[in-house]
């Protein structure tokens, strides 16, 4: 069983009209759906799927529960508002415990604050990484310690626990960079390389579902 659960309803509330009306309950329409199996149009109580999703992402594994069965499933893709605070729909991945799955882990870089170089800037090359293992082999989260980087010593894939880890492959090489210190040559160089970081990030935040709510789903 995991450690996150869902409760979710059956719709028969299909087209733009009726998803709208869904909408406006307070209510994320979407679909469950599985290897061989007929796909189920869901809804769900807006502020649980927030909880959930904020709290799972599209990497950690959920249990689902319809009509009083229960269900592992993966969060596979969210649509939300382009600018309104608003789910448009969300799609759910039925798992078979005994199937591998591939999915995309965030990697988390901890230790910042310990770096000893600290004229240097953190540079982080690999935000994320593709793994393909069992449900039950899932990692919770991706982390890696980067407290003893420094400007000859980048951190590689191959530092990852999951690297050694049998039961899941890595779709990477070993040698492949996930972060490196960069010494700056000058106050201006360090200057332009914080503003690159901070470009970098604003980049990197994630727009999940750009779609307009007229695009979404209309069954």
């Amino acid at each position: 069983m995991a450690a996150i659960k869902i409760q979710v309803e059956k719709r028969t509330g299909l087209g733009k009209n009726k998803v709208s009306k869904i909408r406006q309950g307070d209510f994320v329409p979407g679909v469950l759906y599985g290897k061989g199996e007929e796909t189920e149009h869901i809804q769900v109580d807006t502020r649980i799927f927030d909880k959930v999703y904020r709290s799972a992402g599209m990497s950690t594994l959920i249990d689902l529960e319809l009509d009083g069965k229960i269900a592992p499933v993966l969060i596979k893709e969210v649509q939300v508002h382009p600018f309104k605070k608003q789910y448009l729909h969300v799609d759910f991945q039925k798992l078979n415990m005994d199937e591998t799955v591939k999915l995309t882990i965030p990697i988390i870089l901890t230790g910042r604050d310990n770096i000893k170089e600290k004229e240097g800037i953190l540079m982080q090359q690999l935000d994320e990484i593709e793994i393909e293992c069992l449900p039950m082999d899932i990692p919770q989260s991706i982390e890696v310690d980067v407290s003893n980087i420094d400007f000859n010593t980048p951190v590689f894939v191959s530092d990852l626990d999951i690297f050694t880890n049998e039961d899941i492959v890595v779709f990477r090489e070993a040698d492949d960079v996930i972060a490196s210190l960069v010494e700056p040559t000058s106050e201006e160089e360090l200057e332009e390389l914080e503003e690159d970081v901070e470009e970098i990030d604003a980049d990197e935040v994630p727009v999940i579902g750009e779609e307009s709510e007229e695009n979404s789903e209309e069954e």
